[in-house]
């Protein structure tokens, strides 16, 4: 769309309205801004914000469920131009509602909290919500983000739709895409090409990919698809001898577009009073520009010397040495040790060897990753002394590529807090009284008032003291007119 294109966005889940609201104060072309929230309270907030703002001639607040909400707008002419998912947690619910309800080239924007979901830490869960396995390793969040990517792509073939990802990014505490939605039936038979299982590897932490399917050109328009070639990996890693985990599918090619990414640092350049963190969109947007689009994943260069038990290299001599050898490397936004290189992991392991041998380490054990990839032979002439074209441009220029978190503990805090009949907030003290005693173990019944039947049998292998029931022997009826009570354990005539 060009500057004077109206805009229709949906903010799905909108809870205060500021986003709605910056929509409208930054996007001149933003004609119609829907804010939208299921709870009540919040579409009273959202309404408050908008007429503090004086933006109500273009954003409007709506109370109503997001899911539905969305698939009311299926048909033409109800679509949005852009449709920002942001939810507690997992958007999964809403991707099949969000995907539909998209127009035609339309910006799908979709935000994930659950890292420790997609971070490998509940694969199960991850498989429920997102249909793919995760692999707990360095490189989960990048993963993270091409399990989602892979998600989206899942929901949208079944309506004939197929994604772009224009920019995808590993921030903080969560992860956040932006993609294109287009319509073609046959671009989605091209999707499996674009999908790959992961192995990664117990020992050392190499990781291969194993394509879903190939493209073989044909005579018509589109290419055939046919079934990929493989396996790429042995039941064994060849470089330590573990065997390997199995992850997927994941999203296997680019997950940012280099130009729309440049023409956001350009548009963020030329406004930067307009935004108040221009430095560390510039500084972030940059790195995702340097890294290899062509690459999926990463190594983590903390876990490859901590495999080794080596000292750290430098890593723009890691990238020299492996610039020397004919290979690229690049750093990565999401991990401030993750070295991205299209080198294979023999190349990665020969680079490593080479530099334990000028920096010695002790003789790890025999059955370590160490011992066997430190007994192979150094193949390939390396040299670590830097070269300038290792250096990226956002490196150079000193731009703020990792910003510090404002405060200790920053990061995402609980749910909204419960809320009384007139919209006044629960206090602590309300909190407590609610729920005293919710977990006080109830009083148990006294059982020492009752015989214990396997005394009585000859049965009972406790102490009257260590028993629950009392150990008193049955007696004989008393005589007429005593006052002692008889004691008769209880049993059917």
């Amino acid at each position: 769309t060009t500057a004077q294109t109206p805009l229709r966005i949906l903010e799905a889940l909108s809870a205060t309205g500021l986003r709605a609201v910056r929509y409208a104060k930054e996007i001149p072309n933003a004609s119609d801004i829907v804010a939208n929230d299921l709870s009540a309270e919040a579409a009273k907030l959202i309404q408050r914000n908008i007429d503090h703002n004086g933006c109500a001639d273009r954003v409007s607040a709506s109370c109503s469920d997001a899911s539905l909400l969305m698939y009311g707008s299926q048909q033409p002419g109800t679509h949005y131009d852009v449709v920002d998912l942001d939810p507690y947690g997992s958007p999964a619910q809403f991707l099949p509602s969000a995907l539909q309800c998209v127009a035609e080239g339309g910006l799908l924007c979709v935000t994930c909290t659950d890292m420790a979901v997609l971070c490998g830490n509940h694969g199960d869960a991850c498989y429920g919500k997102y249909g793919s396995v995760p692999v707990k390793s360095p490189f989960c969040h990048e993963m993270a983000l091409r399990i989602l990517l892979a998600s989206l792509s899942s929901h949208a073939g079944r309506y004939h739709r197929y994604i772009v990802p224009m920019l995808s990014l590993s921030i903080d505490f969560y992860i956040r895409v932006f993609v294109r939605v287009y319509t073609s039936p046959g671009k989605v038979k091209e999707v499996p090409c674009n999908l790959a299982t992961v192995y990664n590897c117990t020992g050392c932490s190499s990781f291969h990919l194993q394509p879903w399917a190939r493209a073989v050109p044909s005579a018509g328009a589109n290419p055939k698809i046919l079934p990929a070639m493989g396996p790429v990996v042995p039941q064994q890693c060849a470089e330590c001898g573990f065997k390997f985990h199995v992850g997927g599918p994941i999203w296997r090619a680019p997950i940012s577009d280099p130009v729309f990414v440049s023409k956001v640092v350009d548009d963020v350049v030329a406004r930067r009073e307009a935004f108040g963190t221009a430095d560390r969109i510039i500084g972030m947007l940059s790195m995702v520009n340097e890294e290899l689009a062509d690459v999926p994943l990463y190594y983590c260069m903390s876990k490859i010397c901590n495999v080794v038990h080596c000292s750290s290299p430098k890593i723009l001599a890691l990238f020299s040495a492996l610039i020397r050898l004919g290979y690229r490397a690049s750093f990565v936004h999401s991990c401030k040790t993750g070295v991205k290189t299209n080198a294979p992991a023999h190349v990665l392991w020969d680079v490593m060897r080479a530099w334990v041998q000028s920096n010695p380490v002790k003789t790890p054990s025999e059955q370590s990753p160490a011992a066997k990839i430190l007994a192979k032979e150094t193949k390939l002439e390396v040299s670590f002394e830097i070269l300038p074209e290792a250096n990226p441009p956002s490196r150079k220029n000193n731009l703020l590529r990792r910003q510090l978190n404002p405060e200790p503990g920053w990061g995402p805090k609980c749910r909204a807090k419960k809320r009384h009949a007139d919209g006044e907030v629960e206090n602590e003290l309300e909190k407590r009284k609610r729920l005293q005693g919710k977990r006080v173990k109830k009083p148990q019944p006294d059982l020492k008032k009752f015989a214990c039947k396997r005394f009585l049998a000859g049965e009972c292998p406790l102490a009257e003291e260590d028993c629950c029931y009392h150990h008193k022997v049955a007696t004989e009826a008393p005589a007429s007119g005593t006052q002692e009570e008889e004691m008769e354990p209880s049993s059917t005539p």
